[in-house]
């Protein structure tokens, strides 16, 4: 077995490796990447906050933290600090504070982006309450498009059938835009992190 360590350094995680048997077998160390990161405000002036990434983390410096006269801090603002952007709108919908970042942190480092999209969506945006949606939110009858324009989810429509088979001769006649405004009593639309959305709550 051969060992390689990248010249960047102990920790690397561009370039640690390990190779297997031959060069020509390798297998990358997983690496942790653009991990969540997070900030204790004290609520009390004359305290300093921390920033922390994990819950164990939180709690060996929130048990040591101590205002300007010696006491200790109970109640602390929770801000996200840095991540992906996804997380960073996860947030917003989630209300976060000292008694939900643990749960948190555990989504953002389990969920894929779709059972984000689906809670940023069925909290901030369809009325769900955060108990009905956490346990499951791929679950929560939302339908998603990533589209940017309401005209194009009515092109989309009529090229898969929705609206019934249209001779090829009237595709032509197609009015797209009273279609578009038709969907519009049904359908809105959202960017998150970034992408373009035109979603219908179920």
């Amino acid at each position: 077995m051969f060992f390689g360590r990248s010249p960047l350094g102990k920790g690397s995680c561009a370039g640690e490796f390990f190779f297997l048997k031959t060069l020509r077998e390798w297998k990358p160390n997983k690496c942790e990447a653009n991990m969540t990161q997070l900030f204790a405000q004290p609520y009390d002036l004359s305290a300093t906050g921390f920033y922390f990434e994990t819950a164990d983390e939180y709690q060996d410096k929130a048990t040591k933290a101590l205002n300007d006269y010696g006491d200790p801090i109970e109640e602390f603002e929770i801000q996200f600090i840095d991540g992906d952007e996804i997380d960073a709108e996860l947030t917003k919908v989630w209300g976060l504070n000292q008694t939900n970042f643990a749960a948190f942190l555990d989504c953002a480092d389990d969920w894929d982006d779709q059972q984000k999209q689906h809670y940023i969506i069925a909290v901030g945006e369809c009325g769900y309450s955060h108990d009905e949606v956490v346990d499951a939110p791929e679950d929560i009858d939302i339908t998603l498009y990533e589209l940017h324009f309401m005209k194009e989810l009515a092109e989309q429509f009529v090229d898969d059938g929705v609206f019934g088979d249209i001779p090829t001769v009237l595709v032509n006649y197609i009015d797209y835009e009273a279609i578009s405004r038709d969907l519009e009593l049904e359908y809105s639309s959202i960017v998150i992190a970034g992408k373009q959305f035109i979603y219908r709550c179920g």
